[in-house]
């Protein structure tokens, strides 16, 4: 097939501002190319390079939605990249069997039902929004075989209990495994509210650990009030990097910390850690409550138990590090993932009623 990918408004391709989707469109890329597809990327100006033809458009980046509030009205920026990049997609959609959008926002699920090619979702968070939740519910009703997820969770946030769910890839051999790490804790994201540094930084000040923090920072105030709050915490600030020096450095750590406050539709953090061969605890919440095995590649918690989150460090600390990098080969390569995306596009296009019954 040639499918068109068009990747999210919020931010290039390789800046770290578009979050998982980043991670996403490489695996996409790497495995349906694979499989003998032809794909061209999509994507705001300065996106890096991804592994196959890009078009970039220029215009001011869409706002997030996880950053505005549930009942916040669709924003549209005036020269937005958002409906820019869809103007582009309209114009290319003939010369392709499939649109694949990638982005979390309004515009592509009003307007899929209007193009000529079908244009699928891939649904790149949960529940956030009044505005978002309406939209994909008048594409669920429609056509919901166009919808996929990347969690179980995360599509029953928005109240569908039967659809795709192609959970996500990843290029482990491009990961480090490291069998001796250093008596350090890891935790990576955006540093902002809905991620619940706070509560790491607590774990980590309980177990007198120092604590390597990845991530872009979103909101510099947030930083401050975490810094300020846990005066004792040992912070060693990483900052953004790129994805194969991050997959470089995160071996080092002893466990990995995901303490997010929202729904993660996934928590790529979680994959990425376990390829480097570093067990995970995590809050049972979201995409990391289906991503980490309990008792085998790391350990869940209930929310903001932060006791028990300190606790649970020290078992995982002993978990075989060679297992959890075994376990996450078996669930979470690029090549499986391509198929249940493969899969999810044939039968997509099979049942279109606008496409006939043949792909």
């Amino acid at each position: 097939m040639r499918i068109l990918v068009v990747s999210t408004a919020v931010g290039p391709i390789g800046q770290g501002r578009g979050g998982g989707v980043e991670v996403t469109v490489y695996s996409l890329v790497r495995g349906l190319t694979d499989r003998g597809h032809q794909l061209t990327v999509l994507a705001p100006q300065d996106s890096e390079p991804c592994g196959c033809p890009m078009r970039t458009v220029a215009g001011q980046l869409q706002p997030p939605w996880q950053q505005q509030r549930r009942d916040a009205p669709v924003v549209q920026p005036p020269d937005g990249v958002l409906a820019a990049m869809w103007r582009e997609a309209w114009t290319l959609q003939a010369r392709h069997h499939v649109v694949l959008n990638l982005g979390y926002d309004w515009l592509p699920l009003w307007l899929g039902p209007c193009f000529t090619t079908p244009v699928l979702h891939l649904i790149s968070m949960g529940s956030l929004s009044q505005a978002m939740d309406q939209a994909v519910a008048d594409v669920a009703n429609t056509h919901p075989g166009r919808l996929a997820f990347h969690g179980r969770s995360q599509m029953e946030s928005f109240g569908i209990h039967h659809g795709a769910v192609v959970g996500n890839g990843f290029d482990l051999d491009t990961y480090r495994f490291v069998q001796e790490p250093e008596p350090l804790l890891g935790w990576v994201g955006r540093i902002a509210p809905e991620k619940g540094l706070e509560d790491a930084a607590a774990a980590a000040t309980l177990l007198s650990m120092p604590l390597a923090v990845w991530g872009r920072v979103e909101d510099p105030a947030y930083k401050a009030r975490v810094t300020a709050d846990h005066p004792d915490c040992d912070f060693r600030w990483k900052g953004f990097l790129p994805p194969l020096q991050l997959r470089r450095e995160l071996g080092r750590c002893a466990v990995l910390l995901m303490t997010p406050r929202w729904q993660e539709a996934f928590g790529n953090a979680v994959v990425e850690a376990m390829a480097c061969g570093v067990p995970v605890v995590a809050y049972r919440r979201g995409g990391p409550r289906e991503t980490v095995d309990h008792g085998l590649t790391g350990f869940l918690v209930e929310p903001g138990q932060v006791t028990e989150l300190a606790a649970m460090v020290e078992k995982a600390y002993r978990l075989d590090r060679h297992n959890v990098r075994r376990r996450c080969r078996e669930r979470f390569g690029v090549a499986p993932f391509a198929q249940r995306l493969e899969a999810w596009i044939l039968a997509a296009l099979h049942r279109d009623p606008a496409r006939g019954a043949e792909p």
